[in-house]
């Protein structure tokens, strides 16, 4: 089966399982495992922020800023489709006891400056006020578009310039860093808060990372612990993260494949095919989506259903040429 449903099927390779042997380790939740401090290091240092934090998912990442950023019924600014409002169970509203207002971003999901001001309600005896701002690069829903910094530092600017802080749902923040070719730390670099995942195209089999201010990660700490993210001896799982930070610079691959299953899929009756601009291809489909996927696994191509008619197949290291190939194939064969 050629699996393409997602980035986070990618499996750890021997030098990530070689390092969870070998790994120091320690009480996570007393500060002690050397691997874990290790990793959150590199991982403030890579983003060029003061420190960072480990924690088994992207979406507790994620819900932990929106807890420290904001005060209960205060609104949230989001992008209508981002993965913090459309995939995390309402968690900003079970956690946090925020409400959320949807942003249109258009076609790739862009928060700009004006609908930043528009969205903006301030605290007054009858309102709540507007406590931050999410953003996303890549976004995933959109079809994995690299958002360009200067386009995340006008949001940005513009919340800042209202007192609304901002939060960066970076989870595939290195695929946008590989297409523009710019450090992640630029991108993120008008943000409060950033959290980006080790898994993914990165490879690694859990855990993502939450980087800001050092006071912002020492309250991130009380609140993982509170969500039930305080690990023991993670340095286990700490050191596959590691090496998977020394794989963002092989991301362009992953777009390089996404690109050429795009091509081979574009000519095909009845398939319409998004230009990717990272590892994510949409496909939007004449016949409905769910018909049109089961139909791939029978040929042996697994993808996602996005929407009615969009399917969505997403490359990562696990996925070779030749992959790519037998895909477009067999989803050719689907569509005589």
């Amino acid at each position: 089966m050629i699996d393409l449903r997602s980035d986070t099927v990618t499996r750890p390779d021997e030098s990530m399982r070689e390092a969870a042997r070998d790994a120091a380790v320690g009480d996570d939740v007393y500060g002690d495992d050397p691997t874990v401090n290790d990793l959150q290091q590199r991982a403030a240092e890579v983003l060029d922020k003061e420190a960072a934090l480990y924690v088994p998912t992207g979406t507790m990442g994620n819900q932990i800023a929106v807890r420290l950023h904001t005060e209960r019924g205060e609104r949230v600014l989001v992008e209508a489709d981002s993965h913090i409002y459309y995939y995390e169970l309402g968690g900003m509203a079970q956690h946090s006891q925020v409400q959320t207002y949807g942003i249109d971003g258009g076609e790739r999901g862009v928060v700009t400056p004006e609908a930043v001001r528009e969205g903006y309600v301030e605290k007054s005896l009858h309102r709540p006020g507007t406590g931050l701002l999410t953003l996303e690069n890549t976004h995933n829903r959109k079809g994995g578009t690299a958002i360009a910094p200067e386009r995340i530092d006008a949001a940005a600017d513009a919340a800042h310039d209202l007192g609304v802080p901002v939060h960066l749902d970076g989870a595939r923040l290195f695929n946008a860093a590989a297409a523009l070719d710019v450090p992640a730390s630029r991108i993120a670099r008008e943000v409060d808060s950033v959290m980006f995942c080790l898994s993914k195209g990165l490879g690694a089999p859990v855990g993502s990372m939450l980087v800001g201010s050092e006071e912002f990660i020492d309250e991130a700490v009380r609140v993982r612990k509170l969500l039930g993210g305080g690990m023991r001896q993670a340095g286990v799982i700490a050191a596959p993260g590691i090496r998977a930070l020394e794989n963002r610079h092989r991301l362009s691959d992953d777009h390089d494949a996404a690109q050429r299953l795009a091509s081979g899929l574009a000519d095909v009756d009845g398939l319409d095919v998004a230009q990717p601009e990272t590892n994510i291809v949409l496909v939007n489909t004449e016949m409905p989506a769910a018909e049109f996927l089961a139909r791939c696994e029978d040929r042996g191509v697994d993808g996602t259903e996005f929407d009615e008619h969009v399917a969505r197949f997403c490359t990562h290291w696990n996925v070779t040429e030749d992959d790519i190939d037998a895909a477009i194939d067999a989803i050719e064969a689907v569509m005589d």
